[in-house]
């Protein structure tokens, strides 16, 4: 009986193993590639100094992720740090519990943990990957990803992957605390500073008025100074294997922090065949600007005799890194000029252009997009029209069919063709080809920006910045009867305070954006500051409307130009809750970014990842200083804010003996007004410090046009005061500063001394001028008279 029982178990045990071998073998695709990824902490030297950093399995970039198109990607990431890291797929089409953002899709991976990824591969082309935590794609962890077509269609002999980056010797962490403190010191090392003495020589000091009065001291491109710029880790790289006639798709990634380039090659002009990791009809096209996180391939041809220099010049012109390809002679590719910024900003005053779009808002959950749009930017009702040569025949309006003559319908297309069936995960099936592309946006007064900007007066500067090369193989319009919602997002920033914004509203105080299944989502993007903002969408692929229409090109990353405005639209096709942001990795965590969500359930997986620890990175307190060490006097200036919150400590003793020292809390109602309450100190008998005056203090303080703080305030005493100051920079690191202090006594709480006609009223007036010099980032020398102090000189130190 026991032996009977015996073999009926051991029979369904079998059964049961063989169902479950079945269903693994069934579960688990054959054609699985496996990477194990470690982090962690090393001592890396880039730019001649070893400086702590982040590295991926010990290297900067991390490895080449290999994969086949149609298979399955299994992705250990290893957490070697003292600190929670993350990686995210970037371009990757896969579960939203993969995406790699954490505390919205993805938990964080904790110090000594090992979390494991894995996903279908959808689609081929160059992609890349990086930390998704705070400021850590800076410090060193981000690679490339390459993934080869089931079809190889293209004609080529070999790849070559470039990742291009920034590096930069100061820790991530210093380097926004010095964005936030508002430090010129990256314009001045950089060379790209705009002096007064340099503008009023260009004849520029009209226009420099005109940016004062919009409260921005200059035209601006970069913000941050940077030791070296990299291709695959190197200032330069070399590649003499290549023989001649070898045709070399060349996969370029852009995994900067916040660096942008312009791409040129020596040699014969490439051939451009895919953006963003998806084709596009191959065309001819040399200099090309590639914002931070997108991606082209080109194929090149190494030329009979010499080399090709492939070239990556920074945007503001502040810095290069090269590729050369084959032996021999270098074949030197194209300068790129620098910016004129100074020319930019002539031009743009010369504009009707409102600019100073406020980054954040008095009521936040009112973000009115429409009106912000009408009150800043482009103001076109008053413009001067008389220079503008408008092509109307490129302007599309709602219903407007697009003029097709204009487009090569009979071009062939030489892309891969597994591509073709990836972008977005689109029925094609199911498109109206016929369907004539639809401009979103009406003109209401405003010009589309995406019409003839170049024909604009002063417009031409930003001319070569866009997408009209680019086009898709095949039609990307969504069906005539599919509905449409429409999104307007204006992005919004602040320079003062380096906090950044979509509709006026920081991620910290944002809501999230609902996304329809089922729907077209149309999203405006309108620039309203004057620098650019690579946007990325997580998860998708989305249409960059252009002058192509319905073979407008697909993309993950888009680049919105200064005071411009670009289309972008895609399918409800997903599940759950992605980001949207700016590529900037300083814009991002300023505040530039949102949360697109379908509204369905969160992954259970992120009980315990709360989403508020994602959206607060953005409200982080920073903390800085200034002290000054003069023949005469010190001092002493502590800030710590975030982006309503501010605590201030000043603190002045002239070794005459007077002193004066004040705590206060500020508060932020909007941009560039606050209120504030705190404690004020000082000698009450001029050069003794034998009694102290300790007073209340509430005010207001407001950043006023022209660039002067103003501070109103009433003390505990009912004595009215005002103060303000201003400093400009007027030749190359020298800055003049001014102080003015009035205060008012009408003897309200206590009784005013006997001094004749005034003796209901005595007023008492601080004031001190002075001039800085730069020395370097935390140095500078100054001299100054303060009339409490007197005359002298001495250091300033920043920290």
């Amino acid at each position: 009986m026991i032996l009977k029982y015996s073999i009926k178990s051991f029979v369904l045990i079998l059964w049961l193993c063989a169902i479950t071998s079945y269903a693994s073998a069934d579960q688990i695709p054959i054609d699985t590639a496996t990477y194990t990824l470690s982090i962690k902490k090393e001592m890396v030297s880039k730019a001649g100094k070893p400086v702590p950093a982040m590295t991926v399995n010990d290297g900067i970039p991390g490895p080449t992720l290999t994969f086949q198109e149609g298979g399955y990607a299994v992705i250990y990431v290893k957490n070697e740090m003292d600190v929670e890291t993350s990686v995210h797929w970037h371009g990757i089409l896969l579960p939203n519990f993969f995406d790699g953002v954490p505390y919205l899709t993805t938990p964080p991976i904790m110090p000594g943990e090992t979390q494991k990824y894995e996903f279908p591969l959808k689609q081929a082309g160059t992609y890349w990957y990086h930390s998704h935590t705070m400021l850590q794609e800076q410090s060193g962890v981000y690679g490339s990803i390459v993934i080869e077509p089931k079809e190889k269609t293209l004609e080529y002999d070999s790849d070559l992957v470039i990742l291009l980056s920034d590096w930069t010797n100061q820790k991530a962490m210093n380097v926004m605390r010095n964005l936030k403190r508002g430090n010129e010191w990256y314009n001045i090392k950089k060379g790209t500073a705009t002096p007064l003495n340099q503008v009023i020589g260009r004849g520029g000091f009209g226009a420099q008025m005109n940016f004062w009065k919009q409260r921005m001291e200059g035209a601006d491109i970069a913000d941050i100074y940077y030791n070296a710029f990299l291709n695959n880790g190197q200032e330069t790289t070399e590649y003499p294997d290549f023989n001649p006639g070898d045709k070399v798709r060349v996969r370029f990634i852009n995994g900067s922090a916040s660096s942008q380039f312009w791409l040129t090659f020596g040699g014969n002009d490439p051939l451009l065949v895919s953006a963003d990791g998806l084709d596009v009809e191959p065309v001819i096209h040399n200099k090309t600007f590639i914002a931070i996180a997108e991606t082209y391939d080109f194929i090149v041809t190494i030329p009979e005799e010499g080399k090709i220099e492939i070239r990556a010049t920074v945007q503001d012109g502040s810095g290069q890194t090269s590729s050369y390809l084959g032996n021999g002679k270098v074949l030197v590719a194209p300068d790129v000029p620098r910016p004129d910024k100074i020319g930019m900003m002539i031009k743009m005053a010369k504009m009707d252009m409102k600019m100073g779009a406020p980054a954040m808002k008095f009521k936040p959950s009112e973000e009115k997009p429409k009106e912000m749009m009408d009150k800043w930017g482009m103001q076109m009702d008053d413009m001067d029209h008389s220079d503008m040569k408008m092509d109307h025949s490129k302007m599309e309006k709602p219903d407007m069919e697009m003029d097709h003559s204009k487009m090569n319908m009979e071009e062939k297309s030489s892309s891969d063709s597994s591509n073709k069936a990836t972008m977005q995960g689109m029925d094609h099936s199911k498109m109206n080809n016929n369907q004539p592309m639809d401009k979103p946006m009406e003109m209401n007064g405003k010009m589309d920006m995406g019409a003839s900007m170049d024909k604009m007066p002063g417009m031409e500067m930003f001319a070569e910045y866009n997408y009209d090369y680019l086009k898709s193989p095949e039609k990307t319009s969504f069906p005539a009867d599919e509905p449409v919602k429409e999104v307007l997002l204006n992005l919004t920033g602040n320079m003062w305070r380096y906090i950044w914004s979509m509709n006026g509203v920081p991620l910290a105080e944002a809501d999230k954006i609902t996304i329809e299944g089922g729907k077209v989502t149309r999203i405006t993007l309108n620039n309203l500051t004057m620098m650019h903002h690579p946007m990325h969408l997580h998860g998708h692929f989305f249409r960059v409307i252009n002058d192509k229409g319905e073979y407008s090109p697909l993309k993950h990353t888009v680049n919105v130009p200064p005071m411009q405005k670009i289309t972008i639209e895609f399918e409800g096709t997903e599940e759950g809750d992605w980001f949207f942001h700016c590529h900037v990795l300083y814009h991002m965590m300023g505040g530039m970014a949102r949360v697109f969500s379908y509204d369905t359930p969160r992954d259970p997986r992120l009980i315990g990842f709360p989403l508020k620890k994602l959206t607060k990175e953005s409200d982080e307190y920073y903390n800085w200083g200034t002290a000054e060490v003069a023949s005469q006097m010190v001092g002493l200036n502590m800030i710590s804010s975030n982006i309503r919150n501010q605590f201030n400590l000043n603190l002045e003793y002239g070794y005459n003996q007077n002193f004066e020292a004040e705590v206060s809390y500020e508060r932020y109602l909007y941009d560039y007004f606050r209120v504030f309450a705190g404690v004020n100190m000082e000698n009450e008998i001029e050069k003794s410090l034998d009694k102290i005056s300790t007073t209340a203090v509430v005010g207001i303080r407001f950043l006023t046009p022209y660039l002067f703080n103003l501070d109103v305030r009433l003390d505990s005493k009912l004595r009215p005061e005002f103060r303000i100051s201003r400093e400009i920079m007027v030749f190359p690191r020298t800055t003049i500063f001014g102080n003015y202090e009035y205060q008012m006594d009408f003897g309200w709480t206590n009784s005013l001394p006997e001094s004749g006609e005034n003796s209901n009223y005595k007023a008492e007036t601080t004031w001190s001028a002075g001039a800085s010099y730069i020395l370097s980032r935390n140095f500078s020398v100054m001299g100054l008279y303060d009339n409490r102090f007197g005359a002298g000189g001495g250091l300033t130190v920043r920290f």
